[in-house]
């Protein structure tokens, strides 16, 4: 059904936050998107801000045909969770911001101390293509049609994406 997560959280997917946070948050991102880059700080506002009562997603919707190392940026981010690292690689990806070469993307890894051989052979096989394809489905599925998308407790939220507002639709105002 359009503007709802679809599927609803699960658990192959990057979250953080407890399982049992009464709040959730979920930002389908594209790691070139400027805007993506430019909801980072705020991001983190939000999740300061609102502590353990947030549970917070992330699902990939790179947009290939304006955004061409969106995708190796996504697949590199599954490569570095298969190590254990999403939300190291997901900070550090960002950090670059927008600049997803693969020289860059593997500086990264090796600065998080992943093992950068794997990664680079992980993306030259496109062994996490099918996870970032299945956020894409599901994103589309729900209504997402650019970045960054936000959906507020299963919704899609269609306001503003300030700390300030974000906040006040995840809380109801209180």
């Amino acid at each position: 059904m359009p503007d709802r997560l679809t599927p609803p959280l699960g658990a192959a997917d990057h979250v953080a936050g407890p399982a049992d946070a009464p709040l959730e948050l979920v930002m389908y991102g594209d790691f070139q998107c400027p805007f993506c880059t430019a909801a980072q700080p705020i991001l983190r506002r939000v999740r300061e801000r609102l502590g353990d009562r947030l549970r917070f997603g992330f699902r990939h919707f790179p947009l290939r045909s304006v955004h061409p190392d969106a995708e190796r940026a996504a697949q590199a981010s599954e490569a570095a969770a298969a190590q254990g690292a999403f939300w190291p690689m997901h900070d550090a990806l960002y950090g670059l911001r927008g600049r997803l070469g693969i020289e860059a993307i593997a500086g990264a890894a090796a600065a998080l101390g992943l093992d950068v051989d794997r990664l680079r052979a992980e993306l030259a096989d496109a062994t996490h293509a099918a996870r970032v394809q299945a956020d894409i489905d599901g994103g589309m599925a729900g209504g997402v049609a650019g970045t960054p998308t936000f959906f507020v407790a299963g919704v899609r939220h269609k306001g503003a994406f300030d700390a300030q507002s974000l906040i006040a639709a995840l809380t109801g105002g209180r």
